[in-house]
């Protein structure tokens, strides 16, 4: 839950529009600084001359995303960004995810105030706006985007092969210099918008779902009608790390999980450590790889999620194969750029 100090929103007999008098001769904040930024809280502090200073009994916070920075302060109720706190020890902390997102740009500017006996207040002039921006998700944060999608995993099928659908010529053979490998690039900015991997890392997307009664890939694609595919022990193998990327939805009711395969010690991996949960290969909710008794390789995914596979290096076509699709390009099923709700937690 939120970690205010005493901070809250500017509503009820608190609220802005109700109780703000003249401008007085309060310290004016100076030297606002922000720092320790995550995902949906920072620190902020200031200096102000110690004249008056006896008299504050609040702080006011306007705090507004950077494109809203003409907004008029404490005239509208209804804008859930101008914060109220109690005269605490600086730096004080201001964390709530229902009005902080990660990795979006923000003003903030401060004004002090003393309470009057009839219940208004008293102000200082605003200071000096500052910008920041959040960060991404935390390693907390993320844990718990992993239990949630983890709960609604469902059963694990068998698979053989990993597989990319394009459009025709993406295959062809001067797309890229060494002519024979689907080269990585960095993801997209679909997903998650606090997620540590979009617009970072690079690799390439890759499916593994299957139809439920034919154990096979399905025939239609949203993303093209040739598709590329290569057997699953080529790319995930007892060399290859793999880690949960992300969790998302998109106001229906398909959900999303990212998977990362990242051969160890490649590029990739040495993103991914520290910044993504690592899972097991053998024994989690979303993508497996087991040898059975016999010896032979069996590899498994989740049933009740779309996967979605970023392998992080180049990958040789001469390893696999390529073949038209005889079913339908579904654009509606497209994930390119596309957004989550943008409530953390609406799955």
């Amino acid at each position: 839950m939120t970690e205010l100090r005493s901070l809250q929103l500017a509503e009820g007999t608190e609220s802005a529009d109700s109780g703000i008098g003249d401008v007085d001769d309060l310290p004016l904040p100076q030297q606002i600084t922000v720092s320790s930024i995550t995902c949906d809280s920072f620190k902020i502090s200031w200096s102000m001359d110690s004249r008056g200073r006896d008299r504050i009994s609040h702080y006011f916070i306007d705090l507004n995303k950077k494109e809203n920075v003409s907004c008029n302060k404490f005239k509208h109720k209804d804008v859930p960004t101008k914060l109220v706190a109690k005269a605490v020890p600086l730096p004080m902390t201001v964390r709530g995810h229902w009005f902080l997102s990660p990795r979006t740009e923000y003003t903030v500017a401060v004004q002090t105030a003393a309470k009057q006996p009839d219940g208004e207040y008293a102000v200082s002039q605003w200071s000096e706006i500052i910008e920041f921006c959040t960060a991404d998700y935390s390693s907390v944060h993320l844990n718990q985007l992993l239990q949630k999608a983890e709960a609604i995993s469902g059963r694990m099928l068998p698979f053989t092969v990993f597989y990319r659908n394009q459009q025709t010529d993406y295959f062809l053979p001067d797309r890229d210099a060494q002519c024979c490998h689907l080269l990585p690039t960095v993801k997209d900015n679909s997903g998650s918008n606090g997620s540590p991997i979009s617009g970072k890392l690079e690799g390439i997307f890759f499916s593994c779902n299957t139809e439920f009664n034919t154990g096979k890939p399905p025939q239609d694609s949203p993303y093209g009608p040739h598709r590329f595919q290569i057997q699953a022990d080529v790319l995930f193998n007892h060399n290859t790390n793999v880690y949960f990327g992300d969790f998302y939805c998109m106001y229906t009711s398909y959900h999303y999980v990212i998977v990362v395969l990242a051969p160890v010690g490649s590029t990739g991996d040495s993103f991914c450590k520290g910044r993504l949960p690592v899972l097991d290969r053998s024994n989690n909710r979303f993508l497996t790889r087991t040898e059975e008794v016999d010896g032979s390789l069996s590899f498994r995914h989740a049933q009740d999620v779309i996967l979605e596979v970023i392998y992080t290096e180049p990958v040789d076509l001469s390893l696999g194969m390529v073949a038209r699709i005889s079913g339908h390009q579904l654009m509606s099923l497209s994930t390119a750029n596309a957004k989550k709700d943008p409530s953390f937690w609406c799955c």
